[in-house]
């Protein structure tokens, strides 16, 4: 008999855990898991991505403002409802945010609920909302192992489950498509653009480094149809306007960026939600690049083995003296290193690890 998962997340609009949710959904063991998905809307292009891949998507609001007490228990009470016509054996949450409304509906059911920590938010006002949570969940998942300190020590619910990536997509030999000028090297970063990434940190970096190396470029791929961004632009308009900087706005095609770049950035800040397990950092391990990344939770268990490509969080000194030492080295150096990453991905974060261990997750519930 197959253990029926019913994932659930709020949308496919963003698509960043919507892809992560389909990639494990879409490899387990069909002889042993039954996958079905819940979510509030069909919006958003990768949701036309999620219905093509056969797995059956159920739509429903299925989380509550708790609030208004009456009115969320009201709610909770229908989404238990709406839980127990699809009858899964479990229940597994990739909603980002503290909401325990979820939980309560899956226990009213009598279904197994568990989910996964993606960020680094604990306190504040969220504080009671993510204690809630936990308290409810039959299981948890932390993507990394400050989660496991911070959050839930002694919790022997809670199971460490890192990111992967799909290594056969993310390969070095790839076809090359080139979608940035071939007369140039490259920078890359490859971010959501919100304060908390940091990108300011970088750009100042690059730009004390750009007239020493004139042949030398920095492209930022994600949405910039926000302040941040803007704000970004304003304050670093001569690189902009000089096309030393290159903001690609959202792109679909990381990959292809991922293959032309001869080093990656990614300068998350140590403050607020930092990361959970960064993929895109994993991406560009996989691909062969060398990376330089702070040493933030997430980022310190994926390169623990490679401590001199972190540096502090927002310090623009140690980034740019980093910065400095890959630029300067030849092409044979910045591969050695890439290579050195590959291997470390295909050891301990392949996507295939990572559903192994979602497997094994679901069967020991």
């Amino acid at each position: 008999m197959r253990l029926k998962v019913l994932y659930t997340i709020p949308n496919f609009d963003t698509a960043g855990s919507g892809k992560a949710l389909l990639k494990i959904a879409t490899r387990l063991d069909p002889d042993r898991f039954e996958p079905h998905i819940c979510c509030m809307h069909d919006r958003g292009p990768f949701f036309q991505v999620v219905r093509a891949s056969g797995i059956p998507v159920h739509l429903f609001p299925y989380t509550a403002d708790m609030s208004h007490r009456l009115k969320g228990l009201l709610h909770v009470l229908r989404t238990a409802r709406f839980f127990r016509k699809i009858r899964p054996d479990i229940i597994h949450s990739f909603h980002y945010a503290a909401d325990y409304s979820e939980a309560l509906a899956a226990r009213l059911a009598g279904i197994k609920w568990v989910y996964t920590k993606k960020n680094m938010n604990w306190g504040g006002a969220s504080k009671n909302g993510w204690r809630l949570r936990s308290w409810l969940a039959n299981g948890i998942i932390a993507q990394n192992s400050d989660m496991l300190r911070d959050f839930f020590p002694g919790w022997k619910k809670v199971k460490l489950i890192p990111r992967g990536v799909d290594l056969e997509e993310f390969h070095p030999e790839s076809d090359p498509v080139y979608p940035l000028p071939r007369q140039y090297r490259w920078v890359l970063c490859v971010a959501n653009l919100v304060p908390v990434k940091g990108v300011e940190t970088l750009l100042d970096a690059f730009r004390r480094l750009f007239v020493q190396f004139p042949d030398w470029r920095l492209a930022i791929v994600g949405d910039d149809r926000n302040a941040y961004a803007a704000q970004l632009k304003t304050t670093f308009a001569d690189l902009v306007e000089a096309q030393q900087v290159v903001f690609t706005g959202k792109v679909l095609n990381v990959k292809d960026y991922l293959q032309q770049a001869n080093l990656f950035v990614l300068p998350t800040l140590n403050k607020g939600r930092r990361e959970g397990s960064p993929v895109s950092l994993l991406e560009a391990m996989a691909m062969a690049m060398p990376v330089l990344a702070s040493a933030v939770p997430g980022i310190r268990d994926q390169l623990a083995r490679f401590p001199e490509l972190m540096f502090e969080p927002g310090n623009v000194e140690e980034l740019t003296r980093k910065l400095q030492i890959w630029m300067q080295k030849d092409d044979n150096e910045r591969h050695a290193m890439g290579l050195a990453l590959r291997r470390e991905v295909e050891a301990r974060f392949s996507i295939e690890r990572e559903v192994h261990d979602h497997e094994a997750f679901y069967l020991g519930l």
